[in-house]
């Protein structure tokens, strides 16, 4: 079996640094490629890792059949198509989120990949934090009782951005969270936002989910706000928990609360019994989510297997986007995500498929 990989990263801007820093450092890992466009990002990352190969050429990657995998920190309009050229040249991938901006690109490429054989991975980090698996091992062992409801709030004041909404920028990694989490797809979403500082563009978006089993999920996300938040709050029918990511010694905390319901009662009052119990705060490990992504991304590709945020979930992820832009289109107006599958459902003057760029006026 071999036991070393050779990976190319694609894309030096915001998040390519920290790829390039952790796939350097991997045990099992040569990083032979650094590739950007941008000489000028090159040109910085050269110096810092003199046995990698800095290229503007991506056909260079495509073109090296000793370069096992590609991974694509991109801008999020090239995801799909050099995701797609890269599976073609027989590359295993791992593609930041999200896969890509129109369902049909986020179909074509895991179809491909399957076609290929090749290992295809979206960079869903949180589905690989400590405390978020900790949290998830929480409520499968049935500790919280009933899942209720979850809800979310990922906000901060910047990067404003242009090309793409708030809903398509921050919202892959709480959607991946509540699936991930409640091991469900939605049946129903909607959502609402608005472009307050007129790049055309929604902000603000609120997006709500409902579930096959009865939960639902409410997730706010924003770049237009004074604080910065990333938090999860869970509650069940036995306790309730809180993951948030801001803290830096408390990430997730157990609430012993809840609502209790005796079999027997005379009034109002006696139905409605308030639980209040201790709160507990699990010990979580302080392994960096991005190096235990990539870690089981290098395991997947020595061991040939499926990655747990696979290009399924990756489409899955992007499905939903799709259906909470068309209702973010239509002002609101909730959809079945059988009906949106559909893709020939119309929102008033909307006729063609959901993308992350709301349209100018």
């Amino acid at each position: 079996m071999v036991n070393k990989v050779d990976i190319g990263l694609v894309g030096l801007g915001y998040w390519g640094p920290n790829l390039l820093r952790v796939l350097s450092r991997l045990t099992g890992v040569r990083l032979k490629y650094g590739c950007d466009l941008d000489a000028g990002r090159t040109s910085r990352q050269a110096p810092l890792y003199p046995e990698t190969r800095f290229t503007g050429d991506f056909g260079e990657l495509l073109d090296d059949d000793g370069l096992d995998a590609v991974v694509l920190a991109s801008p999020v309009p090239t995801h799909a198509e050099l995701t797609r050229q890269a599976l073609l040249a027989d590359k295993d991938v791992l593609v930041e989120k999200p896969l890509a901006l129109s369902l049909t690109d986020a179909e074509r490429v895991v179809e491909l990949a399957e076609e290929r054989d090749r290992v295809l991975m979206v960079g869903h980090t949180f589905e690989y934090h400590p405390a978020v698996c900790r949290l998830k091992k929480i409520i499968s062992s049935g500790e919280l009782g009933e899942i209720f409801y979850l809800y979310a709030h990922r906000l901060n004041l910047g990067i404003i951005r242009s090309d793409e909404n708030a809903l398509w920028s921050l919202g892959p990694h709480d959607l991946s969270i509540a699936m991930y989490l409640l091991d469900q797809d939605p049946i129903e979403a909607q959502a609402f936002g608005r472009s307050f500082l007129g790049t055309g563009v929604e902000d603000v978006v609120f997006a709500n989910l409902q579930f096959r089993g009865g939960q639902v999920a409410h997730i706010h996300l924003s770049w237009l706000d004074p604080d910065k938040v990333r938090k999860i709050t869970v509650v069940g029918s036995k306790k309730m928990a809180v993951f948030d990511d801001m803290s830096r010694d408390e990430k997730l905390k157990l609430y012993d609360k809840g609502v209790q319901k005796p079999p027997e009662y005379n009034s109002y009052g006696e139905f409605i019994n308030l639980r209040f119990g201790d709160i507990v705060v699990p010990y979580i490990s302080n392994d960096e989510p991005l190096k235990l992504e990539c870690e089981h991304f290098v395991e997947c590709l020595l061991e040939r297997k499926q990655p747990r945020s696979n290009g399924s979930s990756g489409l899955r992820v992007v499905r939903t986007l799709d259906a909470l832009q068309r209702t973010l289109d239509a002002g609101g107006q909730p959809i079945s995500m059988e009906e949106a599958a559909t893709r020939d459902i119309h929102f008033g003057d909307d006729s063609s498929e959901a993308t992350a760029v709301r349209r100018q006026q």
